[in-house]
C-alpha cells in the first residue's frame, strides 16, 4: 500500500498541489481544495454537492470522510458552531466538579423555552463540626427558650456527631401580578369630574404601573390606583338626594321623607318617673327632665332628621373606578429527607441555608434533568407539577426554579441512662431538637410565642 492510499490526507494534498497543464502548454499551480479558513457552506459544497472538480472525483465519500477524521488541524474543517446564543446554559467547564453538582452540567437539547437561564451551582465547602461548635451551638439555641434549662446542653456528654445523608429542597415560585377594578364612593362638592368626555376609560391592564413595579418575587405588595376618566356623579342612595333622614334614635326604621318631628323619648335616669328615689325612701324630682319623665332627642334635637353620613349632607356621590394591583409570589415546595433526618420538619429544611445545584428562571419552568441522578430529576419533576393555581384575574410575570442541597449532622449527647439527639442544619447551622431532657412550662410559652410573632 503506497502512502497516499494509507493516508487519504496525503493523497488529496499530493492530488491538491501537482500542477495542471493549460491549452498553451503552460503549467499552472493548481490551487489547494481546502482553503484555510472556509465557511460551513463552502465546506459543505467541496463534499461533493457541487458540480465537482479536479482531485476529488477519484476518492470515495469514505475516503473523504477518513481524511477529515484523520486532520490534525482546525482548518481541514469547518469549526463546531455553537448551539445556544441566549446564554441559557453554560458550556462545559473543564473545571473540577463540585462535591454537590451531581449531574448539573449536562449538554442540553436546545435553548430552554420562554427566555429562561440557567445558573450551575458554586463550589461551597463542607465546615466540619466538632464537638466544642457543637456544644456552642445548643447553649445558643436553648438560651433563646424560655422554659428550657441549660444543663444538658452544658454538662452532657457528646457520644457521637454523625453527617446524615444530605436533604435536597426543591422550590417552584410563581411571581404573579393581579389586577381587577373596585367601586369607590366619596360625597360630591362639586369639584370637576373627569369623565368619558375627557377620553376613553383605559382597561385595567392597559395602566402603565411600571413605577410601582416591586423587586420579583416579593412576598406581596398592594397598591390603588384610579382609571383615568372613570369618574361620574350619582344621587345618593340613602337619602335620596335629600342630604337628611329620619332619625334612627326618634324615628326609627323610617324610609327617608317619612318622619314626625317633635318626638320625645323617656328620660334613662327616672325611667320616664320623673322622680328618684333616695336613700331614705323619700323621692325627689329628677333633675335631667325635671320631672317630665320624658326628654327632647338628643341625636337631632327632636328635629326628626339627621345629616346623611353617605353623602355628609350633600345629597350626591362621586363614583370613581379604582384598579386594584397586587403582586405577590406563590411557592410550592418539596423535600427529599433520608431515613438519618426524617424527623425534622420540612419548615426547618425550606428556611435552612444550603447550596444550590440549580437555579433555572423563565416565563413557566420545566424540570431539571441531572445526568447521574434520578432522584433529583425525580423530585424536579414533582415540584413542578405541584406549581400553585394562578388566579383568573391574575398573569405570570416570572417563574423561578431551584433546586438545592443542605447538609444535615446528628449529634447525640447521653447522661447516665438517658440520651437524646439533636439536629445542625444547613451552612446558617441551624439547630432542632425535639425531646429536650430539660422543658419546664408554667403556661407562659404560647404567651411568648405569640409575643415574638
Amino acid at each position: 500500500m503506497t502512502i497516499a492510499a494509507a493516508n487519504p490526507i496525503a493523497r488529496i494534498q499530493s492530488e491538491s498541489a501537482a500542477p495542471m497543464t493549460t491549452e498553451a502548454g503552460e503549467e499552472e499551480p493548481r490551487r489547494p481544495l481546502l482553503p484555510p479558513s472556509p465557511s460551513p457552506a463552502a465546506e459543505h459544497q467541496h463534499l461533493g454537492l457541487s458540480g465537482g472538480g479536479g482531485g476529488w472525483a477519484d476518492l470515495s465519500a469514505a475516503e473523504v470522510k477518513t481524511a477529515v477524521s484523520f486532520s490534525p488541524s482546525a482548518n481541514c474543517c469547518p469549526p463546531s458552531p455553537n448551539p445556544h446564543h441566549d446564554a441559557v446554559y453554560p458550556p462545559p467547564s473543564t473545571a473540577a466538579i463540585p462535591p454537590y453538582t451531581h449531574g448539573v452540567a449536562v449538554a442540553p437539547q436546545g435553548p430552554y423555552p420562554y427566555g429562561g437561564y440557567y445558573h450551575p451551582s458554586q463550589d461551597v465547602q463542607r465546615d466540619v463540626l466538632d464537638e466544642v461548635e457543637a456544644r456552642r451551638l445548643l447553649i445558643e439555641h436553648v438560651g433563646h427558650r424560655c422554659c428550657w434549662g441549660s444543663q444538658p446542653a452544658r454538662t452532657w456528654k457528646i457520644t457521637s456527631i454523625k453527617d446524615c445523608s444530605d436533604v435536597y429542597v426543591g422550590t417552584l415560585e410563581t411571581f404573579i401580578e393581579e389586577r381587577d377594578v373596585v367601586l369607590e364612593k366619596e360625597p360630591y362638592h362639586g369639584e370637576e369630574v373627569d369623565g368619558r368626555d375627557k377620553g376613553p376609560v383605559p382597561d385595567v391592564w392597559e395602566l402603565d404601573l411600571r413605577s410601582e413595579f416591586p423587586m420579583l418575587f416579593v412576598p406581596e405588595k398592594e397598591v390603588m390606583v384610579k382609571i383615568p376618566h372613570s369618574q361620574v356623579t350619582e344621587k345618593c342612595s340613602n337619602c335620596q338626594g335629600r342630604r337628611e333622614v329620619p332619625c334612627p334614635t326618634c324615628n326609627p326604621g323610617r324610609q327617608p321623607g317619612f318622619y314626625m318631628a317633635d318626638q320625645m323619648i323617656k328620660c334613662s335616669l327616672c325611667d320616664g318617673r320623673g322622680l328618684r328615689t333616695q336613700q331614705d325612701g323619700s323621692d325627689s324630682v329628677c333633675w335631667r327632665c325635671n320631672g317630665q319623665g320624658m326628654l327632647r332627642c338628643t341625636a337631632c334635637g327632636s328635629r326628626g332628621l339627621v345629616v346623611c353620613q353617605k353623602c355628609n349632607g350633600c345629597g350626591s356621590l362621586l363614583a370613581q373606578s379604582i384598579a386594584r394591583v397586587r403582586w405577590r409570589t406563590l411557592t410550592a415546595r418539596e423535600v427529599s429527607a433520608t431515613a438519618g433526618s426524617a424527623s425534622v420538619p420540612d419548615k426547618v429544611f425550606h428556611r435552612a441555608q444550603g447550596v444550590q445545584l440549580c437555579s433555572i428562571e423563565a416565563y413557566q419552568c420545566i424540570p431539571a434533568f441531572f445526568a447521574d441522578s434520578y432522584p433529583l430529576s425525580l423530585l424536579s419533576s414533582e415540584v413542578v407539577a405541584s406549581r400553585l393555581p394562578v388566579p383568573p384575574s391574575a398573569r405570570v410575570i416570572l417563574e423561578r426554579h431551584i433546586i438545592s442541597v443542605v447538609p444535615v449532622t446528628r449529634v447525640t449527647m447521653s447522661h447516665r441512662k438517658r440520651s437524646f439527639s439533636f439536629y445542625v442544619v444547613g451552612y446558617g447551622r441551624d439547630v432542632f431538637v425535639r425531646d429536650y431532657p430539660s422543658r419546664f412550662c408554667w403556661g407562659l410559652c404560647r404567651c411568648f410565642e405569640w409575643l415574638g410573632n
